[in-house]
C-alpha cells in the first residue's frame, strides 16, 4: 500500500516516541512496506525531518529497531531516481561503520543498500570515497559468512561500474587488499562457492577492462587463477547439468580474453601463466555445453580462443595435435558471429606458416569453407577468402583442389560486391597461377 504524508509522519512519530518497543518496531515495519512503492519514496524524500528521523532510528542503541530503519533506507535504495539515492546521503556514513558490525545479516543489508545506492547516484560514489568505501570493503572481504561475501561482491561491482571508476577507484581497489582477496576467492576447490564467485569475477572483470594496471593482476597470479577456475568449470559441466555454470563462464572468459590482450603478456609457461594443452581441451568442452545449453556464450568462448592463437603457435599446435579443427568447423552453422570467430580463429593457424596448413590439409576444412562462401554475410565471406589466400599460399594442393570443387564458380557471386570484389580477384589469380 502506498502511504501519504500524514502517514509517514505518523509512523515515525511512533517509531520515534512509541512507548513499547514493540509497537515501535511495528510502525518502521509498516512504513517499510510503504516504501516499496515510488509514490511513498517520493513523498517520504519531500516530507522535511524524515530522513534526520530515520536515521536517528538507525543509530539508536536498539538492535530491532536499526534493522528496521536499514530495512526502510534498503527499500529508499531500490528507487530508480537519483533524487531518492541523495536523500539517503546523511546515512551512508553510517552504513559504512555498520559494516563492521557483529551481525553478518546487518553487514548483508548495509552492503546491499550501499550497492544500490551507488549504481544511482554520482553523489553518492563522490561521498564514499573520502568516507572510506575501500578500505571497508577490504576488511569485509575476510569475512567468513558466504551471505556477507556474495552481498560485498555485489556493492564492488556496482562501485566499478561507475563511469569514473577507472580514474578515481580502481587505482584505489588495486592498492588495496582487494585484488589477491578476490583472486583467492576464485581459487577452485571445494571451498569455491558459486554465488560468491560470480560477483568477484565479474568484478575481475571490471578492472580489468579498466586497463589501470592489469600487469599487477598478472604478478598477483590472475592468469593461471583463471586458467585453473577454467579447468574447474569443464570437469563441473563434465560432472553435471549444473545450469548455473554459465553465469560463472561468462565473466572468467571475458577475463582471459581480456588479459590476454595485453601486450606484454606471454601466455605459456612459468608460474603465473597457462598450460596450452589443458586450457585448449577445457575450453572445447566449454564450447560444446554452450552449443547445447547456452548458445549465445559460444562468442565469448571462441573470443577466447582467438585471442589464445592469435600470437602463440604453442596454442595452434594444441589445436591441430588434439584434432579440434573438426569440432571447430561443426560450429559454422550456428550464426554469422559464430563463423566470423571460427574462421579467425583459423585463420590465426593458417597465418603460422607452411607446416600449420600442411596439418590442416586434407580434411573437411575445403568443403566447409566453400559452403561458407554460399553465405549471403560480407564478413563471413570476407574471412572464408582470407583464410583460402593463406592456405592457396602455404599448401598448394588447396588451390588445385578448390578449382575441381567447382570453387571458381561459387566465388563468381561475390565479384560484384564492392567490400569483396578485390579479395575475389585476388584470390582466382593465385588459384589459376599457382
Amino acid at each position: 500500500m502506498t502511504l501519504g504524508e500524514a502517514e509517514i509522519q505518523q509512523f515515525l512519530g511512533l517509531a520515534q516516541r512509541g512507548t513499547e518497543e514493540k509497537e515501535r518496531e511495528k510502525a518502521l515495519v509498516s512504513l517499510r512496506r510503504g516504501l516499496q512503492h515510488p509514490e511513498t519514496q517520493q513523498a517520504f524524500i519531500l516530507l522535511e525531518g524524515s530522513m534526520r528521523t530515520l536515521v536517528g532510528l538507525l543509530t539508536s542503541n536498539q538492535a530491532l529497531l536499526q534493522l528496521e530503519a536499514a530495512r526502510c533506507l534498503h527499500e529508499l535504495s531500490h528507487s530508480e531516481q537519483s533524487a531518492v539515492a541523495e536523500a539517503c546521503l546523511p546515512a551512508t556514513s553510517y552504513l559504512l561503520t555498520y559494516l563492521s558490525s557483529h551481525s553478518s545479516d546487518f553487514i548483508e543489508l548495509c552492503l546491499y543498500t550501499l550497492g544500490n545506492l551507488i549504481v544511482e547516484s554520482e553523489a553518492v560514489r563522490r561521498q564514499l570515497l573520502p568516507q572510506g568505501i575501500v578500505p571497508s570493503l577490504a576488511a569485509c572481504i575476510q569475512s567468513p559468512h558466504l551471505t556477507v561475501l556474495e552481498a560485498l561482491g555485489y556493492a564492488l561491482s556496482q562501485l566499478l561500474q561507475a563511469k569514473e571508476a577507472p580514474e578515481a577507484i580502481i587505482p584505489s581497489v588495486l592498492g588495496s587488499t582487494l585484488p589477491q582477496h578476490i583472486l583467492q576467492l576464485l581459487q577452485p576447490g571445494p571451498k569455491l562457492n558459486l554465488g560468491v564467485a560470480v560477483e568477484f569475477a565479474w568484478c575481475l572483470h571490471y578492472i580489468i577492462c579498466s586497463q589501470v594496471n592489469n600487469a599487477l593482476l598478472i604478478s598477483h597470479g590472475c592468469l593461471s587463477t583463471l586458467g585453473l577456475l577454467l579447468l574447474d568449470m569443464a570437469g563441473a559441466v563434465q560432472r553435471t547439468e549444473d545450469a548455473r555454470m554459465e553465469l560463472l563462464a561468462c565473466p572468467v572468459l571475458r577475463c582471459l580474453s581480456n588479459l590476454l590482450t595485453e601486450a606484454a603478456v606471454e601466455v605459456v609457461g612459468g608460474p603465473n601463466q597457462l598450460e596450452d594443452e589443458r586450457v585448449v581441451a577445457a575450453l572445447f568442452i566449454l564450447l560444446q555445453f554452450f552449443l547445447q545449453k547456452q548458445p549465445s556464450l559460444l562468442p565469448e568462448g571462441l573470443w577466447l580462443l582467438n585471442n589464445l592463437t592469435a600470437n602463440s603457435p604453442s596454442f595452434c599446435t594444441s589445436l591441430l595435435s588434439m584434432d579440434l579443427i573438426e569440432p571447430l568447423l561443426q560450429l559454422l552453422p550456428v550464426s554469422n558471429v559464430v563463423s566470423v570467430l571460427v574462421l579467425t580463429v583459423l585463420c590465426n593457424v593458417a597465418e603460422k606458416g607452411p607446416a600449420y596448413c600442411q596439418r590442416l590439409w586434407p580434411g573437411p576444412l575445403l568443403p566447409c569453407l566453400i559452403g561458407t562462401l554460399a553465405f549471403s554475410d560480407t564478413e563471413v565471406v570476407g574471412h572464408s577468402l582470407e583464410l583460402l589466400q593463406l592456405l592457396f599460399l602455404y599448401q598448394p594442393e588447396t588451390a588445385e583442389a578448390f578449382l575441381q570443387q567447382s570453387g571458381l564458380q561459387v566465388l563468381e557471386r561475390h565479384q560484384e560486391a564492392a567490400q569483396l570484389q578485390d579479395r575475389v580477384h585476388a584470390l582466382q589469380k593465385t588459384a589459376l597461377h599457382r
